[in-house]
């Protein structure tokens, strides 16, 4: 059977399709993530600031990772932007709202410094939460030719 078939207009998409699109997805915002939690902390940034660099850098590394997947298939630059636009603004929304929500909710988490456990854990374990989360959504998506559907596309 394939990853995927047509069901009341619809592509039924497996969950393992949904997890590798999702995994791709993490990939990006756990780069940009933990970078901008890094030298957020690291500078001593204020709570939001830091959660807002972490954001922007998890978009940058998420739209990056889609653009370089894309480009090799032979698409323009601008191209490749509106592809990866299409493919993961909804994905790492999600993701980025649930993973910096349990880092804000994770008690003294923002505060513990790279040297900390507490600090690491945490951000592991949003990362875990943001994934399950997110899942669905792109298994959702993907189902209606939208999201990480876009990319497959562009593939050879």
């Amino acid at each position: 059977m394939s990853e995927a078939h047509e069901h009341q207009g619809h592509a039924v998409v497996t969950w393992s399709t949904a997890a590798s699109a999702t995994l791709h997805c993490l990939t990006g915002c756990a780069i940009g993530e933990v970078l901008g939690m890094v030298i957020g902390t690291w500078l001593g940034l204020h709570d939001v600031a830091t959660i807002a660099l972490a954001v922007a850098l998890a978009f940058v590394f998420g739209y990056a990772l889609t653009m370089r997947g894309v480009l090799k298939a032979g698409l323009t630059v601008k191209q490749a932007f509106k592809v990866a636009l299409a493919a993961d603004t909804v994905s790492i929304a999600v993701m980025e709202i649930v993973d910096n929500a349990v880092m804000i909710g994770v008690p003294g988490a923002m505060d513990a410094g790279l040297a900390s456990p507490l600090f690491w854990g945490a951000l592991a374990f949003a990362l875990v939460v943001a994934f399950v989360i997110t899942l669905p959504v792109n298994k959702w998506m993907i189902g209606r030719g939208r999201g990480h559907a876009v990319v497959h596309a562009h593939h050879h």
